[in-house]
């Protein structure tokens, strides 16, 4: 019958599948580490004194690492909190994130390491990031830090030459050239316009900046510049597809913009035809006419020759107002006929809402209108309009004819009035 012999461990020690296992009884090969005796440096938080397992149905169980049992230890708000003050898990650059922490502190320095121009192009190379996702302030701000590093003095073992200056001068164009991206898609169509220029000067052949710069001076309406700056670049390169569509938009927009002036400048010389037209018409006429400066507002009612106000053989119409001063009314006519009649109107005009007495009517009223020296002068019911108005004995003051009517039966008491309100001025 063959032997069965017993296996030994390290340490010469019978196994016995009886006996409780070193793990279950809690003794192990080597000392346990005590998550206190860990660095701080080594955790990402602060960790609470804790026993070296916790027990369980088979005995104490193995320690957690450090950094588990140093987030167990905080709440989920506290590790986003802590997470938003790492560089790596930042979302945004505010006071609470960048205040007192050394570890963006410490990356912001390795901004500043190396030469003008590998400090400008790792800003250049942030801006390119900012810029493909759309984040045209941050791209801009990166650009300008770019362009600020080129321009700080250079280090005292930082070597020169023709080399350098080249690189620097590349780098120099393309934060240039990419800052007006980020001003045209923020609407600083005037930055933008800079920015293309000093592109421009460092290098007249780059597309980008004529194209760039003739879109902002597109949107700034500036169209005979535009035109300019889109042609400029067709003549580096004139197969571009973008500057040629540009091109055609801003011919497009020129011609309607040419039509829409055109249109101003005819309605502009039509007006002054009438104006020169209407002052003919009313100095062959011998109608005295005087501005005082400060005409009522009369929306659309005003002196015109109808039908058409270019012909010499056209009727003149009058805003007229007709006052009831003994009960301080009035009317008001939008266009009275030169050959037309006080009668005429009064005869649609009366019976008058408010007279309740019946004292207006057209036989029963009486029209005066004031002379030029102050006086009054009375005009005939069926007396033309043209024919008071043409004498020269009344004038009509910012366009408006008045004439005041009053029953016959108060018509001597009122011109006394009048004439007593005269003599006291």
């Amino acid at each position: 019958m063959a032997r069965i012999e017993e296996l030994v461990d390290e340490d010469h020690q019978s196994l016995n599948v009886r006996s409780r296992s070193p793990l279950q009884d809690g003794s192990r090969s080597s000392k346990p580490v005590s998550v206190n005796s860990i660095p701080s440096s080594s955790t990402p938080f602060s960790t609470p004194s804790a026993p070296n397992g916790s027990s369980n149905l088979f005995g104490p169980a193995p320690a957690l690492p450090p950094q588990m049992v140093s987030a167990k230890a905080h709440s989920i708000d506290e590790v986003a909190a802590y997470l938003k003050r790492t560089p790596l898990f930042m979302t945004s650059l505010d006071a609470e994130s960048t205040e007192d922490n050394p570890e963006l502190e410490a990356m912001r320095a390795l901004q500043y390491e190396g030469t003008r121009a590998e400090i400008a192009q790792g800003f250049r190379e942030s801006g390119n990031e900012m810029a493909k996702v759309k984040k045209w302030a941050d791209g801009k701000e990166f650009y300008t830090k770019a362009l600020a590093a080129l321009r700080a003095e250079r280090k005292e073992d930082e070597e020169g030459g023709e080399q350098e200056d080249r690189k620097e001068r590349d780098i120099e164009e393309a934060c240039y050239s990419n800052r007006a991206l980020c001003n045209l898609e923020l609407k600083n169509y005037r930055s933008c316009t800079l920015d293309c220029a000093s592109t421009l000067r460092l290098n007249n052949s780059n597309i980008k900046a004529y194209y760039r710069s003739s879109l902002a001076l597109l949107a700034l309406k500036k169209l005979p510049e535009a035109l300019d700056a889109c042609k400029h670049g067709l003549a580096v390169d004139s197969t571009n597809i973008a500057l040629q569509s540009l091109l055609q938009k801003i011919n497009i927009q020129k011609a309607t913009l040419d039509a829409l002036e055109q249109k101003r400048l005819d309605r502009e010389l039509r007006q002054k035809k009438e104006e020169a037209m209407l002052r003919n018409a009313l100095k062959a006429r011998t109608v005295r006419t005087r501005s005082t400066g400060q005409p009522p507002e009369m929306e659309d009612a005003a002196i015109r020759l109808v039908p058409d106000p270019l012909s010499p053989t056209s009727t003149l119409t009058f805003p007229v107002v007709i006052l009831y001063p003994l009960h301080l009314q009035s009317d008001f006519i939008k266009a009275f006929g030169e050959e037309q009649t006080l009668a005429g109107h009064l005869d649609y005009l009366f019976p008058l809402p408010w007279d309740t007495k019946g004292d207006y009517t057209v036989q029963g009223v009486e029209a005066y209108m004031e002379t030029v020296t102050g006086g009054l002068i009375k005009w005939g019911k069926k007396v033309p309009l043209l024919k008071v108005l043409g004498g020269g004995k009344v004038e009509v003051v910012d366009g408006i004819v008045k004439v005041n009517v009053v029953p016959k039966s108060g018509a001597a008491g009122w011109i006394e009035e009048v004439k007593r309100r005269k003599v006291g001025d």
